[in-house]
């Protein structure tokens, strides 16, 4: 007995605990949204497991061994009408999920731009989504806000009402990017442009933080997410403008590195380039961005050049285990340096002689001479055909 009334108060403990059920109660449409479809798809479930539970304790207890009154058929074994409840109840409800879940699964995709802020209120298409770059570090957040030219760590804003149009990547290891109050997770990955678009409908400070283990430091990586009036982010705007301090890529390489519990940050200035090559993984400087490498491969690829075409890292964040040149760290090197006017990008592996007899297919050989020499122009169609 004892025990029934310990169980029968558990419920008020939950509500005296001091919980945030964020994810009942959000702040944005599309997270509002995800909430009905949770809710929904538990009331349709709900609809068999209840039944199920209350008959499965209505039997035992009526066809104990006690009850002599019982009804006892033991020559029974078929009911038309028992079967077709018993298989079309839970078949209609399977349609029922199927349906909603196949409807929610494109209605909120990510990716998909929004087409209202709110149930009832589309979006006005005079006003522009906020661009904001994510980028998950180890253990921190950073936030790019291109149009605006600033950046910071561990605090995002953004105004009321106004689409939010996230691009959402890794430095290194894979992390989950979830502000529970907006939108779902959506994960950040090393090399990949993830896109979240989302509104915040209620002005208010939430909690934001990485929901994908990642290390050490993961229960460490939390971040304000701030929804603000249109005057009040402006003022944000101008305060992190204010603050001074810039974001160029030297900057960044520091700030990458692996660190717990780090502070707000502000930057009033951010390199433009910065976020195209965290996403190509190419910040160090001389390294090979993916966009160039899937160009030079798209052209049949550089053959033994491009074996001996690495660099040994300053530390090993991208280590390689077992490279062709043995067990130590290596990268690829750019073949035309990103930072170069034009006209003027250097071939940073030099030998000198061609140990490419048989380059790609229909590839023209790469020149390797000595220092200062120009590339040729295959390495600047093929750099200039990745940006386009």
């Amino acid at each position: 007995m004892n025990r029934l009334k310990i169980l029968a108060l558990l419920p008020f403990a939950a509500l005296l605990s001091g919980c945030d059920f964020v994810v009942l109660s959000p702040s944005g449409d599309i997270a509002a949204q995800q909430r009905d479809l949770v809710v929904i798809s538990t009331v349709l479930m709900l609809l068999i497991i209840v039944p199920v539970m209350t008959l499965t304790a209505l039997f035992a207890w009526r066809y104990r061994s006690s009850n002599t009154t019982a009804r006892y058929e033991p020559e029974w074994h078929h009911s038309t009408k028992l079967e077709l409840v018993i298989w079309s109840a839970p078949l209609l409800i399977i349609i029922c999920l199927g349906a909603l879940t196949w409807m929610g699964t494109h209605l909120l995709d990510p990716f998909r731009p929004l087409q209202r802020i709110a149930a009832g209120r589309p979006v006005d298409p005079n006003v522009k989504p906020l661009t904001v770059d994510v980028v998950a570090l180890d253990w921190k957040w950073l936030f790019i806000y291109p149009e605006q030219g600033i950046a910071t760590v561990n605090e995002v804003a953004a105004p009321v009402d106004r689409p939010i149009d996230f691009h959402i990547t890794a430095s290194s290891v894979m992390n989950s990017f979830y502000i529970p109050a907006l939108a779902g997770q959506i994960y950040a990955m090393p090399g990949m442009d993830s896109q979240l678009h989302a509104v915040i409908n209620k002005a208010g400070t939430y909690k934001g933080f990485s929901a994908n283990y990642s290390g050490a430091g993961f229960s460490s990586m939390r971040f304000t997410f701030k929804g603000l009036s249109d005057k009040d982010f402006d003022g944000w705007i101008a305060g992190v403008k204010a603050g001074g301090g810039a974001l160029e890529k030297s900057d960044y390489l520091a700030l990458e590195r692996p660190s717990l519990n780090e502070p707000v940050r502000r930057y009033a200035s951010v390199d433009k380039d910065l976020y195209r090559a965290i996403v190509n993984m190419c910040v160090e400087p001389g390294k090979m961005c993916v966009s160039d490498m899937m160009a030079v491969d798209e052209k049949g690829g550089l053959g033994l050049a491009g074996i001996r075409n690495t660099l040994p890292l300053a530390y090993d964040k991208y280590a390689r285990r077992g490279a062709v040149f043995g067990a130590e760290p290596s990268y690829v090197a750019a073949l035309c340096s990103p930072d170069a006017p034009r006209g003027q990008e250097t071939v940073v592996n030099r030998l000198s002689r061609n140990v490419t007899p048989l380059p790609g297919s229909g590839v023209t050989p790469p020149l390797f001479t000595s220092a200062n020499t120009s590339s040729t122009s295959f390495l600047l169609g093929l750099r200039r055909k990745s940006e386009s």
